[in-house]
């Protein structure tokens, strides 16, 4: 029973987190969800993955991020100043994510999306930096958002080329 308890003691912060970053998600499918059909309408470059694969990808990677943030929140009390920087970046590149989404779908500026992903993409390296400062795995956990964003904005160059 004590096993149990401490399995789910130190759990819950990276439920938590996941919990946020899916809602964040979710939030952001439902804002778009009316134009999210563009992205079979406009030209792709190669490589583009067909629609279905965003969300599963997307679902991992907010998991992978709500894990990370977790294991940094719980490590607080130890290291308050580098986990106070990773989860300050955490809730801002959160928040850009979001308005990504909205600038993409419903809004169509393809071009400004592309400004929007680096900014993304300096938050999430910031974001994992802060995390590896106080739990080296919540750090390498943020390596593959790290590299959908890489492949995110080939396409995103990509759509501003074609269109």
């Amino acid at each position: 029973m004590d096993k149990l308890k401490s399995f789910l003691k130190r759990s819950i912060p990276s439920l938590v987190f996941s919990a946020i970053s899916l809602l964040v998600g979710i939030l952001s499918a439902l804002v778009t969800k009316g134009n999210m059909d563009i992205y079979e309408s406009i030209e792709t470059p190669p490589l583009s993955p067909p629609a279905t694969v965003f969300p599963i990808v997307w679902s991992i990677l907010f998991i992978l991020m709500g894990v990370g943030a977790g294991m940094v929140y719980r490590r607080w009390e130890k290291e308050e100043n580098n986990a106070r920087e990773g989860l300050l970046f955490f809730a801002i590149q959160l928040a850009v994510n979001f308005i990504w989404s909205v600038l993409f779908f419903n809004a169509q500026k393809y071009l400004l999306c592309i400004f929007v992903l680096l900014l993304l993409l300096i938050l999430v390296i910031r974001m994992a930096k802060g995390f590896g400062k106080v739990n080296k795995v919540a750090g390498l956990l943020q390596v593959p958002y790290i590299l959908w964003l890489l492949f995110a904005l080939y396409l995103n160059v990509g759509i501003v080329v074609l269109n």
